[in-house]
């Protein structure tokens, strides 16, 4: 999968940025992970045993990370950042939850999922304890500013996650409709993530809006490659089982492109496998094979490389800082990843 950027934006041999990010970040982030241990605690143990499985399982911390990476670039000097990517993590993990229970999965991140291990109730239950915790944080940092961002967030999350259970199932599914639900569902919390980090370094309102603008970018970005991955990864590179979107049928943008071309007999496959969940031994490599036949995976490419380079351009207008070049480098690997 080659990248349409330039190679002064190319990370090299596509290594991980997140990795850099931590390592640059490794302080700050620590006082996230233990702050984030102390306050899933509870009165109730199976409360921190059961978001322990969940927040251990080896989550790459992307959202705190660009809450502490949009504060540092501003040179912000303070605390606050670490309550904040405590929130966001748990507003997070508290979807996870939630959209775990809805899926029925009883995989993520490659282990047994909490609701699988816990069963359904609890899992809603331990999702609704951290989503009060995560308020509980915001109301402690004191700005309205961060409280109207952070809890419009997690208005629209719920939002999405329910348009796209309406939606579910369905081959009549536009591409305005799968952009809604991305946006909505992933790309608002990594937006919100980064503006926070942004008004607690008090900048001005267009610098705030340069960094929600590419957290958008990068969360419609990161999800479009997600969703191309789960056809066209290597399951050991991945860290999970591939094609689980189209075991569940979930309406993805290669899906969506392939049914735009789609002959007679390929729109009756699609309507079988995705809208009637009829689905048999070998579905999976003959969906694949459409897809390929489509270009649809590469078409799917092609937009998430036009929002990661308009991701680009809205960092363009912030200070000169080395984070800047590694949030660049950030979004170019969430579309050229293969895992």
């Amino acid at each position: 999968m080659k990248s349409s950027a330039s190679s002064k934006t190319q990370p090299s041999v596509l290594e991980n940025p997140l990795d850099k990010l931590s390592v640059i970040l490794k302080d700050d982030l620590a006082d996230v992970n233990a702050l984030i241990l102390q306050r899933m605690q509870s009165e109730v143990p199976l409360i921190p045993q059961l978001a322990g499985h969940l927040i251990a399982a080896g989550g790459k911390r992307i959202r705190p990370l660009l809450t502490l990476a949009s504060a540092a670039l501003f040179g912000y000097q303070g605390k606050r950042q670490h309550k904040l990517s405590a929130c966001v993590e748990f507003i997070h993990t508290a979807t996870l939850l939630h959209d775990d229970v809805v899926d029925d999965s009883d995989q993520r991140r490659g282990k047994s999922s909490a609701n699988a291990l816990f069963g359904n109730e609890a899992a809603v239950l331990v999702g609704d304890f951290l989503f009060s915790r995560s308020f509980q944080l915001m109301v402690e940092d004191g700005s309205l500013d961060v409280l109207r961002i952070l809890s419009t967030a997690s208005a629209v999350i719920a939002e999405g996650e329910v348009l796209q259970l309406s939606i579910a199932n369905n081959i009549e599914t536009t591409e305005d409709q799968y952009f809604r639900v991305i946006r909505a569902k992933t790309a608002e919390l990594f937006a919100a993530a980064c503006e926070v980090g942004a008004v607690v370094a008090e900048r001005t309102p267009a610098e705030c809006k340069a960094m929600r603008d590419y957290g958008m970018y990068l969360g419609i970005a990161f999800q479009i490659s997600d969703d191309v991955l789960d056809y066209a990864a290597s399951e050991k590179r991945l860290g999970k089982s591939v094609g689980d979107d189209f075991k569940e049928g979930k309406m993805t943008l290669p899906v969506i492109h392939a049914l735009a071309k789609a002959n007679g007999a390929e729109k009756e496959f699609w309507s079988r496998c995705l809208a009637e969940l009829q689905q048999k031994d070998g579905d999976l490599q003959e969906a694949f094979a459409i897809l390929k036949k489509h270009n649809a995976l590469e078409s799917a490419l092609a937009e998430a490389r036009k929002y990661a380079g308009l991701g680009i351009k809205a960092l363009e207008s912030l200070p000169a800082h080395p984070l800047r070049q590694h949030l660049t480098d950030l979004i170019v690997f969430a579309v050229e990843r293969d895992y």
